[in-house]
């Protein structure tokens, strides 16, 4: 059956959400329905409030949640109502237009019931006893910093401009936190110096053409290779010599971590259970959903 909640729908660029009540359709083939219990507040998301990640409106925004199954659809058989559920994945949105008036069939985040496919993502491993480096540490980068920790990086390498942010990254698995600003060469010559020779792995956490180059450019030349997880805007291209990855590095994209979320994110939860590592350094505040607006003016 159709079944009413409340969302908070964007209906224009650089304003408030509305926070209104939709129509949620019933379950397809291969779609489950899903009660959101939490959400997260993403920089993602605010790429496409201001524009800078160009998205057709009205639109529900939100890919970082945590719910329960509430029905299924016909094939499915792995999950059932009343098991719980994670998404994550910046392409998660949908734009309600097709879908107003009558039923919505949103994946975004930001209601209280939404319709999901199942998704399936490779994975990325840091090896044992290897050499990191981090930029940006928001949220999704000192998750970085705690997953190459646990994966027994040696040395994890934070980078961010913002040095009131290094305290928190030590505290999670950093050895070294360095700000670009304090350098007059550029960062991945300070890095490539600092590992006589390049990192084995980078992540850029940010979202911007120069750090995305930058982390590609510290990782050692024959072996490294660089993982892009941070959005960039709309419309950008970057322009990059062939010879960067001819003598071997590897370039590649990493969203959700490179996880198999049926099989990865229950590994997770367990392990997060048993108390093998904290989240708590990375939640800096929680908010009733009507308040949506405001957490997005703390992340700002």
């Amino acid at each position: 059956q159709v079944i009413k909640c409340k969302a908070a729908v964007l209906w224009e660029l650089n304003t408030p959400f509305s926070v209104e009540e939709v129509e949620v359709a019933p379950p397809k083939a291969n779609e489950v329905r899903i009660k959101i219990v939490a959400t997260g507040i993403c920089r993602s998301d605010d790429h496409v409030i201001n524009g800078k990640i160009v998205a057709p409106l009205p639109m529900v925004l939100g890919h970082e949640a945590a719910g329960i199954v509430e029905s299924v659809g016909e094939g499915v058989t792995t999950v059932k109502p009343g098991t719980e559920f994670t998404l994550r994945g910046c392409a998660l949105v949908h734009d309600l237009k097709q879908t107003r008036p009558g039923t919505l069939r949103s994946l975004g985040t930001f209601q209280q019931l939404l319709l999901s496919p199942f998704l399936h993502f490779l994975n990325t491993q840091v090896t044992q006893g290897s050499t990191c480096a981090v930029f940006g540490l928001g949220g999704v980068g000192l998750s970085v910093v705690m997953g190459c920790k646990a994966a027994g990086a040696a040395r994890i390498i934070a980078v961010d401009v913002n040095k009131g942010k290094f305290a928190k990254a030590k505290e999670l698995g950093a050895t070294e936190c360095i700000n670009p600003q304090d350098y007059e060469k550029p960062i991945h010559e300070v890095i490539m110096e600092m590992t006589d020779g390049g990192v084995d792995f980078s992540f850029e956490v940010i979202g911007r053409l120069d750090t995305l180059m930058a982390a590609l450019l510290c990782c050692h030349v024959a072996c490294g290779t660089s993982v892009v997880v941070g959005v960039p805007p709309d419309s950008q291209t970057l322009s990059m010599n062939p010879l960067m990855l001819l003598t071997g590095r590897t370039w590649k994209g990493g969203i959700f971590g490179g996880f198999k979320s049926k099989e990865s994110v229950p590994k997770l939860v367990a392990d997060f259970m048993a108390k093998k590592f904290s989240l708590d350094a990375l939640i800096t505040n929680v908010l009733p959903f009507e308040k949506i607006n405001e957490g997005f003016d703390l992340l700002r």
